[in-house]
């Protein structure tokens, strides 16, 4: 019979799972292209150019990325902060949970018309926000689940199980769910056999209430099994948490291994986060692909991060998070270049026959290259976040943590944003991303393969 502890691990490992099909269904493979070509086509037929149209609907998808991500940076440390005070976390958790099963459930109305794209964008980026305020009260658990040798693992098992729960949610809503050709699914049907009218694009756009569904049934085993000890950490409520906070914040500047690694991370995570967000998207404008293709480049890229995670996490164990770090962004800014270089007539410069599918077979291993490497960086992350940890104020150390995350989350939507208007290219607008893996690998050079939370215990130096 499995102990208390281990059934608390398996618990909080559901999260993973009951959250992944936000990211790989919602974000990045169903609902984030097809949001990209309904707005596309909108503009079209407003009377832009085809480039133009292209350009103006990742704009606006970025647009609110930006926005989310902003939300998120300014306020999770404060958020974490005061629960740490409280010594609440699960409350949070569950009205977090319900906001998003609320927003998640209006992605719905994302008809094909695209008017209710503005509606859509802003219920999609309020689940958002609530998806990683949940990631917060999470991973401020990972610290109590095992010693300093086995949190590694234990995260990059969970990343692997949260993957493989993005393949499992791929595979069921794709032949049951997508129109693959003239409002039928893969096995012909109307989706949801016949209760749904593909020809309204219903199956697709029923992307978001089979999400909400998925991580109600599939967090069962968090509420079962993940308890939390009511026991404030410090009295005097939010003042004190306050207090606390800006403490910690001001000790943050004192533990260089700290601040480096929360620069560095922001802006390799911030990356990241572009790479998932548009990747779909860039398939969708720049490689002219159907939905369809898209889905599968998800399925091959949720396979491959599912499997390099679990091995991520056990090299993670042996040497140590940041040697895996290191090695996942050199991986990602090759792909990044790959990407930035290639279109339907040329690879780096090197001209293509007309039909050639070497663009689309080199996506779908820059695909699996992404999800792999994405996946590695996740877990090795959160792993190295646990050695800068104080053991009596996980929330608000994960709360800096989604800080550093998403405190520049404008910066890559930004510049693509930007770039992609400037060059009037989809493509192109892809560019700074290089530079930002780029400059959080360079800031690893100063980070501590150990991190500095047991220099910390012996320290005065206030920090998370």
């Amino acid at each position: 019979m499995a102990s208390a502890l281990q059934k608390r691990v398996r618990g909080w490992m559901a999260f993973d799972w009951a959250t992944q099909p936000f990211y790989t269904l919602g974000l990045t493979f169903i609902f984030g292209p097809y949001f990209a070509t309904v707005a596309a086509e909108f503009f079209l037929t407003g009377g832009m150019t085809e480039r133009a149209a292209d350009a103006q609907a990742q704009s606006l998808w970025s647009m609110g990325q930006m926005l989310a991500g902003l939300f998120i940076a300014f306020t999770a440390p404060v958020l974490g902060a005061y629960a740490d005070s409280t010594g609440r976390r699960l409350p949070w958790l569950i009205a977090f949970s319900a906001v998003f099963v609320i927003f998640t459930s209006l992605l719905w109305f994302m008809v094909p018309d695209g008017s209710a794209a503005i509606f859509c964008l802003v219920a999609f980026s309020i689940a958002f926000v609530a998806a990683e305020y949940a990631l917060v009260f999470t991973n401020a658990i990972l610290p109590s689940l095992g010693d300093h040798d086995e949190i590694g693992r234990i995260s990059g098992d969970g990343a692997a199980i949260g993957y493989w729960g993005g393949v499992v949610a791929l595979l069921v809503f794709l032949p049951f769910f997508y129109e693959f050709s003239e409002g039928k699914t893969l096995l012909g049907l109307s989706p949801a056999f016949d209760l749904l009218d593909g020809m309204a694009r219903e199956g697709t756009r029923a992307v978001g209430p089979f999400i909400a569904a998925w991580f109600m049934v599939f967090m069962i085993p968090y509420w079962m099994y993940v308890r939390e000890d009511n026991t404030p950490n410090r009295q005097g409520g939010m003042r004190a948490a306050m207090r606390d906070l800006k403490q910690s914040l001001a000790g943050v500047f004192h533990r260089r291994s700290l601040l480096n690694f929360l620069v560095s991370s922001m802006l390799y995570r911030d990356a990241l986060n572009s790479l998932y967000a548009f990747g779909g998207v860039y398939a969708a404008l720049v490689l002219d692909w159907r939905l369809m293709q898209i889905a599968v480049f998800g399925i091959i890229g949720a396979v491959a991060a599912a499997i390099s995670t679990s091995v991520a996490g056990r090299a993670d164990k042996k040497f140590g998070p940041r040697p895996v770090i290191h090695f996942c962004i050199i991986t990602l800014m090759v792909v990044c270049v790959i990407i930035v270089g290639m279109t339907r007539e040329q690879v780096l410069g090197i001209p293509l026959s007309p039909g050639s599918p070497v663009p689309d077979v080199l996506f779908y291993i820059c695909g699996s290259i992404i999800g792999g490497a994405g996946g590695g960086i996740y877990s090795a992350s959160r792993s190295m976040m646990v050695r800068h940890t104080h053991p009596e104020r996980p929330t608000e150390a994960f709360g800096l943590f989604a800080l550093s995350g998403k405190a520049t989350a404008f910066l890559a939507p930004g510049l693509i944003a930007f770039f992609t208007w400037w060059f009037g290219d989809a493509r192109l607008g892809f560019t700074p991303v290089i530079g930002l893996f780029l400059a959080g690998f360079v800031l690893l050079r100063w980070v501590d393969p150990d991190g500095d939370r047991v220099k910390w215990s012996s320290s005065s130096i206030p920090a998370p």
